[in-house]
């Protein structure tokens, strides 16, 4: 009878002490984006983002072509997910020269546009994202979860594939937003 519960229990044993035990972790993760560690809030005043998951891009407001780019790339992305599209915002946070209305109206019809020009707005903004150079950040979308915080980020130069696969695991698997 003991050696019949050590054959369902020596497994378990031995997984336990593996995994908490050495800290051995699986490597790898499905994820596609960059998984922002440790977690960071979205500064006060974004409350408005924080109703449904959202996809951010922070930028100039005059909107430059990487602007444009990242700004498609979202849009399109947020289209792919048919049903659940209304679950996710979008939003510009315009970091100076706040805003290119006509084009914003034009092309990215519901997207939300934050002014945070002001110095004090711009630093809490910048304390909330991973440390980027500012090349790095013409090309990042971030998205943040119902709570406001900020989860992962993407570079809009890679397949947009990934950011829908992830948009679509985090939607199916929240209970939130």
């Amino acid at each position: 009878m003991l050696l019949l519960i050590a054959l369902f229990l020596l497994p378990l044993a031995a997984a336990f002490i593996l995994y908490y035990g050495f800290g051995w972790r699986p490597s790898g993760s499905t994820n596609n984006g960059e998984l922002l560690q440790p977690l960071r809030q979205l500064p006060q005043g974004s409350e408005p983002l924080r109703e449904r998951w959202a996809m951010i891009y922070v930028g100039d407001g005059a909107c430059d072509a990487d602007c444009r780019e990242a700004l498609v790339f979202a849009r399109q992305t947020r289209l792919s997910l048919g049903k659940d599209l209304t679950r996710i915002n979008w939003a510009l946070l315009a970091t100076s020269n706040c805003c290119d209305l006509a084009y914003l109206d034009a092309e990215h019809l519901g997207i939300k546009v934050f002014d945070v020009s002001e110095m004090e707005q711009r630093e809490a903004l910048m304390a909330a994202l991973p440390t980027l150079p500012p090349q790095e950040l013409a090309h990042s979308l971030f998205v943040v979860d119902p709570l406001g915080n900020v989860v992962l980020r993407y570079d809009v130069r890679k397949s947009p594939r990934g950011l829908l696969e992830d948009l679509k695991k985090l939607l199916k698997l929240s209970h939130i937003g």
